[in-house]
């Protein structure tokens, strides 16, 4: 009895050692593997067999892309302005072996070397520059973290500059300023209004103007154009008058009465002139004979009376 339960303590020991010896390595990762404190490989994911008392694994690396953000690190610029820079570094392992042998602690290497590596950047640049040229200072920093991680199975995708923050004073500064240039857009854009505004008031006068100008110019051209008609039917008139006048041949006492008519007409009226027909002969006779008969028509009332 106490030989079979040693049997079974042996088997349970040989089953968990056996389970041990099998190892899983997950996806995305990499397992470094020693054989006598001597580095033999990298597992990748998949099933593995470790030998026992001989294989160890000392490193289980993720091979998946990591962020690093690292604290707020002081930082001068060209015109010695001291600011407070933070960054963030995304990585990803491409060589367990180099990233576990190469760099005691990979993740503060980092670090160190992007805050070195940020004060070179800016200390070059002014203020000015610094808060305009992000992207420029991005892409030097990913490039020399990047050739700088090689040697230790690290690539560095990309570095981000998180926050700048200058010191209160030039915060204060830069409010300012950028306060009067909006009010100076303000006060440019006020006056491009009114400058336009005045522009269309002026345009609209100048083209009242000219309508006002065109409808006069219309009313007397049409008013002259009524008179004209209105002369060129009097003329008409008189035209057709005198031609039913000669085609009903008048007898000279018909003419003489009409002249008589238009003296009478002018003798009536405001002219000074008087027209004087040239047969002033006959004129002369023709009054005397008017004459004549006023007196007898004068003295034939007397009698009858």
């Amino acid at each position: 009895m106490e030989g079979i339960i040693w049997l079974v303590v042996v088997l349970v020991l040989v089953a968990v050692v056996l389970f041990r010896c099998i190892c899983i390595v997950p996806q995305a990762s990499a397992w470094v593997v020693e054989f006598l404190g001597q580095y033999k490989a990298s597992w990748e994911a998949g099933l593995h067999i470790k030998i026992p008392f001989f294989y160890r694994v000392v490193k289980k690396v993720s091979l998946k892309e990591q962020v690093a953000d690292f604290e707020p690190q002081p930082v001068i610029t060209k015109d010695n302005v001291t600011m407070m820079v933070d960054s963030v570094v995304f990585f990803e392992v491409f060589d367990a072996k180099m990233f576990s042998y190469g760099v005691e602690r990979p993740i503060a290497a980092i670090e160190n070397l992007s805050a070195t590596t940020l004060r070179n950047i800016i200390g070059s640049m002014t203020l000015d520059e610094t808060l305009t040229s992000r992207d420029s200072i991005n892409g030097q920093i990913t490039t020399i973290l990047d050739e700088a991680t090689d040697k230790w199975g690290i690539k560095v995708n990309r570095v981000e500059v998180k926050n700048i923050q200058p010191p209160r004073t030039i915060q204060d500064a830069m409010e300012k300023q950028m306060r009067a240039e909006r009010e100076k857009r303000e006060a440019i854009l006020t006056a491009e209004g009114k400058k336009q505004s005045a522009i269309t008031l002026a345009e609209g006068e100048k083209e009242a103007a000219i309508l006002r100008a065109d409808a006069v110019k219309e009313q007397r051209i049409r008013e002259a154009e009524g008179e004209a008609q209105a002369l060129i039917a009097v003329q008409k008139a008189q035209a057709e008058s005198i031609r039913l006048i000669n085609e009903a041949n008048p007898s000279a006492a018909y003419l003489k009465l009409k002249q008589y008519e238009a003296a009478a007409q002018m003798a009536d009226g405001q002219a000074t002139k008087i027209v004087v027909p040239t047969d002033i002969a006959n004129l002369a006779g023709t009054i005397s004979a008017l004459a004549e008969v006023a007196k007898s028509d004068k003295a034939s009332d007397t009698v009858t009376e």
